[in-house]
């Protein structure tokens, strides 16, 4: 079935369907425990774009409303949607495979036997006025990785049964949205998938805790690179990353730092101890 939908002899046959059955369909098939009316904002949705929601282009994430400190549900594109768009362009010239990094030892995420790729590059073509262009993008396995838990630092199931796989979904969206701005600019499900974890079991917070999500981590951050060892900047991780538990971007941040610094203060153990 294609994704082009240009007449309304081509609309799927869900859109012919009369709308407790169409809701009906999606959430026993592609959504289910998902709420009608956010079915109902994925059909729009699709309808919108001119997608077929039977696809799956775009899925439903919870997420914390701070204005209205209740959960409410979020349509976010996945990164298919980003290659239907690009392909409807004309002007889509292909893509390169990934390119990864080296591997890294995953042993600073508290996790022995376990590696991941430093970085993935991808390259996306896009045919101007006759002449392909290459828009690159490189990203960061450890600024992108989804974590176990809001108090962890070890990614969660999915980017440790596919590391490469997830970081490429990464750096594939980002490649794509420096060629095709004008179609893909929201973060896809795929770049932010799992790192929704801690908003999806939030209560509603207290008002001392407003100001939580206005924190910026830079403080601690430089606190914590001022540790000498491997178990002071774990321990100043354990000690201090809960007051960004309800900010996505900071604990994120902060994380991240952790986890470069530490991997820093082991590589200088090995080489302190081949010196000796």
């Amino acid at each position: 079935m294609s994704n082009q939908l240009t007449t309304v002899d081509q609309l799927p046959a869900i859109y012919g369907m009369a709308q407790d059955q169409a809701i009906s369909v999606l959430q026993e098939s592609l959504y289910p425990g998902a709420k009608p009316q956010s079915v109902m904002l994925v059909m729009d949705y699709c309808r919108a774009a001119n997608l077929d929601p039977m696809q799956k282009p775009v899925h439903i994430v919870p997420m914390w409303d701070k204005s209205t400190k209740q959960m409410r549900d979020v349509i976010m594109p996945g990164v298919n949607s980003y290659r239907v768009n690009a392909m409807r362009s004309h002007d889509y010239g292909g893509i390169s495979e990934p390119e990864f990094g080296p591997m890294v030892d995953g042993t600073s995420l508290g996790m022995a036997n376990f590696q991941y790729p430093e970085w993935c590059k991808v390259t996306v073509k896009r045919i101007l006025r006759g002449v392909v262009a290459e828009f690159t993008a490189i990203e960061y396995w450890a600024e992108n990785y989804a974590t176990a838990g809001k108090d962890s630092i070890a990614p969660n199931a999915m980017w440790k049964k596919r590391p490469r796989g997830q970081i490429a979904k990464c750096a594939e969206a980002q490649a794509l949205r420096k060629a095709f701005p004008e179609i893909a600019s929201a973060p896809t499900f795929e770049e932010m998938d799992g790192k929704f974890d801690s908003a999806t079991t939030a209560a509603p917070r207290p008002e001392s805790e407003k100001e939580v999500s206005a924190l910026d981590p830079s403080a601690d951050i430089e606190a914590m690179r001022k540790t000498k060892t491997d178990a002071e900047a774990l321990a100043y991780w354990k000690d201090n990353q809960a007051r960004y538990k309800n900010d996505v971007a900071a604990h994120s941040e902060f994380r991240t730092a952790v986890v470069d610094h530490r991997m820093t203060l082991k590589s200088q153990d090995v080489t302190d101890v081949e010196a000796k």
